[in-house]
């Protein structure tokens, strides 16, 4: 007895389907979503193979950038080159004389500005996650609807029920396997940096205060 033939893949394959979900996600997601987080949301997919944000290397940074303000004062590190922009920050507000109330306040702004800018790229993700099965079901009812104008012409039944079911799988594949999982990673690493981030804080805060009685004695005295 002979086994059933497999299903073509080219069965699967409906442009129809494709563009009503495909296109209607994409359309939905761009009339929902300001400008400026469509393009940190699509520039996020550059971050999905990084591994997480480890802060190790930048606090090692940091005590270096200390042993050299120690050695040669605070206007060497001018000269030093600092990649990390939140570390670039409070060295900047360290050299223009801020305490360690003060870095701490400038590093708890970026870190909360970057912990949006993340998270609005993740939603947008999650929010296209969201709209691809409902684009699903309207290709459905489209597909339906041609079905049922077309009940007269049986050539034409079997493409319009295919569009309609092909849809709704499309759209929850689009949805579930592949826009909600994205949203998820960056929330993922959107949070492991910002706790790691977080380990910055205090030795930033402890190189200011260190720098506070030199700068205080190094200060010109000023004459009665």
């Amino acid at each position: 007895m002979s086994s059933p033939p497999l299903v073509a893949l080219s069965a699967f394959v409906d442009p129809t389907a494709i563009a009503i979900v495909a296109g209607g996600t994409l359309l939905a997601t761009a009339l929902r979503t300001p400008f400026a987080d469509l393009t940190r949301g699509a520039a996020a997919l550059g971050v999905l193979g990084r591994k997480r944000y480890r802060a190790d290397e930048a606090i090692t940074q940091v005590n270096a950038l200390g042993r050299i303000a120690q050695r040669h004062g605070m206007l060497a590190l001018d000269r030093s080159r600092i990649a990390d922009p939140d570390i670039a920050a409070a060295v900047a507000v360290i050299i223009d004389g801020g305490e360690a109330a003060e870095v701490e306040q400038r590093l708890a702004d970026r870190f909360r500005a970057r912990a949006d800018r993340h998270l609005a790229a993740a939603e947008m993700w999650a929010g296209a996650a969201e709209v691809a099965p409902a684009m699903g079901m309207v290709g459905t009812l489209v597909g339906l609807v041609r079905m049922f104008a077309a009940m007269t012409d049986t050539a034409t039944i079997g493409a319009a029920m295919a569009t309609a079911l092909l849809a709704t799988l499309y759209g929850a594949v689009l949805g579930n396997l592949a826009l909600m999982p994205i949203a998820t990673r960056l929330k993922r690493l959107a949070r492991a940096e910002a706790i790691e981030r977080l380990r910055l804080m205090v030795p930033l805060a402890e190189f200011a205060t260190r720098e506070a009685p030199r700068r205080l004695t190094a200060a010109p005295s000023v004459a009665a």
